[in-house]
């Protein structure tokens, strides 16, 4: 174990060391690419060295180029931090390195992944007798759930699409809402459906049900949203979800970030009946605040998610029981459901609650905060964890985007909303406090009165 140790040590050592900085280094990294690879070296040696020394360069090399994704300061995109028990379980997740398809292969995260699957779906208020995929994140999760949902659709229009494929079968329209996420895109893609159908959305990009109802046709697959990306809002659940049955549509819900307000009694309003739903995907690295990578997938009907994603070989030791592997794209996987167990045994129902009802009141303190400045306008109804603000012009909004960034005590991000630039601020950490969202608002306030 001595090589084990050194080198655990020295890494321990570095982590912390890590962590510790978060509350004070700058959030941007203060270091190009090209000056790690300066750092690291970037000729393979002809000769190796001990563990714990290829440890130390790492560390050593590294840190100036890493962004402070953890701190409380990071807003940018929507990236959560990773909570202490999180953390921890994951650093066991790779001390036991366990390969977690096969449930006789790896009983303990077999047990583990059926207990956090469980408390997940209480916890959401989805059906009990879904089937739960610890997926790398939300794209795959997308992918899977929609997967499933295809050959669904297919199946009820008479046509086997895993014996026969997908050509000379009937075509599968997707609808979508004019402001989905690329990921849906991406595993439509990779599904072989083509680009999806839009359909209009109000303006907080919420697909409307009057416009879905008119574009229903045919063996269809309806992806709804979960928290818009620039506004955080919510489809109609209830109203879009029954239009889209009637239709004899599978639903599936793309909620990386939005669907954890189904875990809070005081923002379940928004997603309320999306629980009739077919399929849901989110991210655990967002919201929850587990570490990268850590997706779920939720399909009502286990078995079509089983018919979807199933793999098969003589050599793989099963059972009759839905494996882990049959819940996912990935044969191979590390134990992501070890960190989510953590993460919820620590917290607990009125942690969770508590952790999303955290994140909405900084985002309802950022846009307060910026609308008291002068010239800014918070574009979006702040209704989750979500703020779009304009500075005036889209240069001016820019400008302020660049010169935070340069700053580095915060990290927000520039995107274009409604035919506009905006700084988006996205607050997803767990960590994060009042004392933070006041020392970035002082930055955005310096920042914004330097400039004409």
């Amino acid at each position: 174990m001595d090589p084990y140790t050194r080198a655990l040590d020295v890494a321990h050592e570095h982590a912390t060391s890590w962590l510790d900085s978060l509350e004070h280094r700058p959030v941007p990294p203060q270091a190009t690419i090209e000056e790690v690879v300066a750092a690291l070296g970037p000729d393979l040696p002809q000769h190796g060295c001990p563990p714990e020394e290829a440890i130390a360069l790492l560390a050593e090399a590294c840190d100036a180029g890493l962004t402070a994704m953890a701190s409380g300061r990071f807003f940018g995109f929507v990236i959560g931090g990773t909570h202490p028990a999180a953390r921890a379980a994951d650093w066991l997740v790779s001390a036991w390195d366990q390969n977690s398809g096969l449930r006789t292969l790896t009983p303990a995260h077999s047990a583990v992944e059926d207990i956090a699957g469980a408390w997940l779906l209480d916890l959401l208020g989805l059906p009990t007798e879904s089937a739960v995929g610890f997926t790398t994140g939300a794209t795959m999760a997308n992918f899977t759930g929609l997967a499933a949902g295809r050959d669904a659709v297919l199946r009820r229009a008479g046509w086997d699409v895993a014996r026969r494929g997908l050509t000379g079968g009937p075509p599968v329209r997707v609808l979508v809402g004019a402001e989905r996420h690329d990921t849906v895109d991406v595993a439509l893609r990779y599904l072989g459906l083509g680009a999806p159908e839009v359909v209009d959305v109000d303006d907080q990009g919420r697909i409307r049900a009057d416009a879905l109802e008119l574009a229903l046709d045919g063996p269809v697959l309806v992806v709804l949203q979960a928290g818009n990306i620039h506004s955080g809002a919510c489809v109609p659940f209830a109203e879009t979800v029954a239009i889209a049955h009637r239709h004899d549509a599978w639903v599936h819900v793309d909620g990386a970030f939005g669907l954890w307000a189904g875990a809070a009694p005081a923002y379940r309003h928004l997603v309320q009946g999306y629980e009739d739903a077919d399929s849901w995907a989110t991210d655990a690295h967002k919201t929850l605040n587990v570490p990268y990578d850590s997706g779920l997938c939720i399909v009502r009907d286990a078995a079509a998610l089983q018919a979807a994603m199933g793999a098969h070989g003589a050599y793989l030791v099963r059972d009759e029981t839905c494996q882990p592997l049959d819940k996912v794209p990935e044969l191979s996987r590390r134990g992501r459901a070890i960190p989510v167990w953590a993460v919820l045994r620590c917290l607990g129902r009125e942690g969770v609650a508590d952790l999303v009802e955290r994140l909405c009141m900084h985002a309802t303190a950022f846009a307060e905060a910026l609308r008291a400045i002068s010239g800014v306008t918070v574009l979006n109804d702040v209704v989750f964890t979500q703020v779009c603000a304009s500075f005036g012009s889209d240069e001016r909004t820019d400008e302020v985007v660049r010169r935070l960034l340069a700053d580095g005590t915060t990290w927000m991000t520039g995107s274009t909303w409604h035919g506009q630039r905006v700084l988006r601020i996205s607050v997803s950490n767990w960590s994060t406090t009042q004392e933070d969202v006041e020392r970035c608002m002082a930055a955005v306030r310096s920042v914004a009165s330097g400039i004409a």
